[in-house]
């Protein structure tokens, strides 16, 4: 295991004022590439994600959702509101090189940390804020949440058909993405403030990102007037078998709809529905087909059939069973982690993979404060009476 000295990111300095899941998503991955991310969290409190289960207990407040997501940093609690506790973030901007938060617009201002004020503490600081709609506009100063982003942005209108009720996507699509953007913005501000020497703003929203996700569908809009909908393509669907579901994407070939037939065992009709026009016109009846046809035997006879026409297929499958997978293990996307209450459990590692920096976990997720003392000697920070203002 590494201490971190030899990864790209080392000697780079985050002051992570995030929670839940977008900023902590994104700190996590600044902190597994070697940065000191130091995570500021409200005294007794810490990060909304230690109540996820609404427990208080030490256990409870080190739960796997907020384990998942805050590895490889170290904790320190300041009462942010005290003067005390501002003057200590004073100090810890001096020696930092990014600020990130993912309040709502407005909040950092009015806690003192605003870019403006931090900017004349220190220059070269890179002031990342992740928010749910953007710094101004309408919106602004509205609530942001991952599942009102998918709304809001259009996402959640379009369905795979449309007597299927909108619903909610499942995971946090939109924390991830605005996340990852967050990263690439901090990337992209490090090698910038290499030349100018001065930092800068980096802002990110779950609905940029969430309309960004749709730049396809958006030139198809803007410049056709048509709807384009990955999901409701007439040939592609996900059908149950005897034993489970398969997904079958009928495109990217010269006749798939002739190729899905030699698969299912079925009559050639393509050269009744030759084009992606007829169809779509005829989706009903093509996937009623479809579907009869797999509901009589097995998925893995199913994708046997299909791979044989080099259709582009996969079963549909549940996270335990993908996280069993050894394609899983051998692309590294598995961390044993030995936490000291939590005990042995994994985790999910990192999607990007350096062949010089492996992903490791230095330090495991922190205890609420665990390094504030450590912190406080390390940068010589004021306290009253040698301990936090609470």
């Amino acid at each position: 295991m590494t201490d971190g000295s030899n990864l790209p990111l080392a000697g780079v300095r985050v002051l992570d004022f995030t929670q839940v899941m977008m900023g902590p998503c994104a700190t996590q991955m600044l902190g597994d590439f070697g940065a000191d991310v130091i995570k500021v969290e409200r005294p007794n409190e810490g990060d909304l994600s230690r109540d996820f289960f609404g427990e208080r207990s030490e256990l409870a407040m080190n739960n796997a959702v907020f384990s998942s997501l805050n590895r490889n940093k170290r904790s320190i609690e300041i009462d942010t509101k005290s003067a005390v506790g501002k003057q200590m973030v004073y100090d810890l901007v001096r020696v930092s090189d990014v600020v990130m938060n993912n309040f709502r617009a407005g909040v950092m201002d009015r806690l003192g940390f605003g870019y403006e004020t931090l900017k004349e503490i220190n220059p070269r600081i890179i002031f990342a804020s992740g928010t749910g709609y953007g710094e101004t506009g309408p919106y602004a100063f509205k609530g942001g949440q991952d599942v009102l982003a998918q709304a809001m942005s259009g996402v959640m209108e379009k369905t795979a058909d449309p007597s299927i009720p909108h619903s909610i996507y499942p995971t946090t699509l939109c924390d991830y993405s605005a996340g990852m953007h967050l990263v690439q913005g901090v990337l992209a501000a490090l090698l910038a403030r290499e030349k100018s020497g001065v930092g800068q703003k980096v802002n990110v929203s779950l609905y940029d990102s969430m309309i960004a996700m749709q730049m396809q569908e958006a030139a198809q809009w803007s410049k056709h007037r048509e709807v384009l909908n990955w999901a409701a393509m007439p040939l592609t669907g996900a059908f149950e078998t005897t034993d489970g579901a398969v997904v079958v994407v009928g495109a990217f070939k010269a006749n798939p709809l002739r190729d899905i037939c030699n698969a299912l065992e079925i009559e050639d009709i393509s050269s009744q529905y030759p084009d992606l026009a007829a169809q779509r016109k005829h989706k009903p009846f093509l996937q009623d087909l479809f579907r009869k046809s797999f509901a009589t035997n097995t998925t893995a006879h199913w994708l046997a059939r299909l791979e044989e026409q080099d259709l582009l297929c996969a079963p549909v499958r549940s996270l335990g069973e993908a996280l069993d997978d050894p394609q899983t293990a051998i692309n590294d996307m598995l961390l044993e982690m030995d936490h000291p209450l939590l005990g042995a459990f994994t985790v999910v590692g990192s999607p990007v993979h350096l062949s010089d920096a492996p992903v490791h976990i230095r330090r495991t997720p922190p205890r609420l404060g665990e390094h504030t003392d450590e912190i406080i000697r390390e940068f010589n920070l004021t306290v009253e009476s040698g301990k936090v203002a609470v």
